[in-house]
């Protein structure tokens, strides 16, 4: 049985929360579970000693985060600090617009990937001779079904496509082919890059608005998990040993 300042939580109460609480383990599941009920009931008691009130219990506890917890608005400085550290984040995918012949060999059949990669080098030397030939050699030889527009694979950006490829032609120039057959998980390609635009960063004008409300979001949990911790500390909690304020309460 857990008792917070003399409030009983039972082990019903604790199989019901268990619910919304899901974990690799009964016992994890059950630890979150009671961790949640206890700082729940130091919410619900606090409230209740400062007479704050509300239309149901979650709008109640709202009233009393509200009227408890100070959440600091970021600074300009914080923004730009997290700007400069994070500057992937805010930058676009770069563009390829591409072309490829593909021989289709898995990773686990060392045999025919042996095969793949040999007819793709024979067919790549015919393409590095005949540049001008790579659609009609696309259509006699590639396993694609991009085969019926010449191996043109179209416009294609982070994710679109094999990340072999993707590194591949990142190191390639516009126009190149590349020199040897690029290797994927699902077999060879013979690769061609016709344009690349290459991602740009966003001005941090454009970004402002999200990072204030990332950073905002931040220190709500910062500050409410605080808020908890304190509470927890001055109350008498029986039956139970919190970890500590990690609770769906301050997510």
């Amino acid at each position: 049985m857990i008792s917070v300042n003399g409030t009983s939580i039972g082990s019903d109460a604790v199989a019901r929360e268990m619910q919304h609480h899901p974990a690799d383990t009964k016992e994890e599941a059950e630890r979150r579970a009671a961790t949640a009920l206890v700082l729940r009931e130091l919410l619900l008691q606090r409230a209740g000693a400062l007479g704050i009130a509300g239309e149901d219990e979650e709008a109640l506890l709202a009233n009393l985060l509200e009227a408890e917890v100070t959440i600091p608005e970021p600074t300009a400085e914080e923004v730009a600090r997290y700007y400069r550290r994070n500057g992937l984040r805010f930058t676009t995918p770069s563009l390829f617009e591409a072309a490829h012949i593909f021989f289709p060999a898995r990773e686990a059949d060392p045999d025919k990937r042996a095969a793949a990669k040999e007819r793709a080098e024979i067919v790549l030397r015919q393409v590095i001779a005949e540049p001008q030939r790579f659609a009609d050699l696309a259509k006699a030889h590639s396993s694609c079904s991009s085969k019926e527009q010449g191996g043109v694979l179209g416009q294609v950006s982070r994710g679109d496509t094999n990340p072999e490829l993707e590194k591949a032609m990142t190191l390639m120039e516009e126009g190149a082919i590349a020199p040897y057959p690029v290797a994927s998980r699902h077999g060879f390609h013979i690769l061609r890059l016709d344009r690349k635009a290459p991602g740009r960063t966003l001005p941090l004008e454009q970004v402002d608005a999200w990072i204030r409300d990332h950073l905002r979001k931040t220190s709500r949990r910062r500050a409410i998990a605080q808020y908890l911790q304190l509470l927890a500390g001055q109350a008498r909690i029986e039956g139970f040993e919190l970890d500590g304020a990690d609770s769906p309460l301050v997510q």
